[in-house]
């Protein structure tokens, strides 16, 4: 079993978001469910998410609530096989072509941007 110490050195995942309404950030850690804090600077929002993962962790190590490990990079591959319509390829390819990149550059860049979009 896990002491607090070595869950605290795990890179587990966080998120930064502004809070256009109030002001300041509120920050979470995806992988610990229900870990959220704020501050009105994005220094003092991640100084007290650091303080928060803590206080999550140790409750969760007290209770025997069981604690998953971060999501690792090497778990993704990079690849996945797409079948399109022949006439989106068309027009991929066409598009990628007076870009001046190629179609995988293409896509990559209209999956960030749409990814980007839906995830605010």
């Amino acid at each position: 079993m896990k002491t607090l110490d070595d869950y605290m050195r795990l890179n587990y995942r966080m998120e930064v978001v502004e809070n256009a309404d109030e002001g300041g950030f509120v920050v979470s850690y995806p992988e610990l469910p229900g870990c959220i804090t704020y501050g009105q600077t994005i220094e003092s929002a991640a100084a007290n998410a650091l303080e928060a993962k803590k206080a999550w962790l140790e409750t969760a190590i007290a209770s025997g609530t069981e604690i998953s490990e971060p999501d690792s990079l090497e778990d993704y591959s990079g690849q996945f096989k797409l079948r399109i319509p022949r006439s989106l390829h068309r027009s991929l390819s066409e598009h990628s072509k007076r870009e001046g990149i190629s179609m995988n550059q293409y896509c990559v860049y209209l999956l960030s941007k749409n990814d980007a979009a839906n995830s605010k």
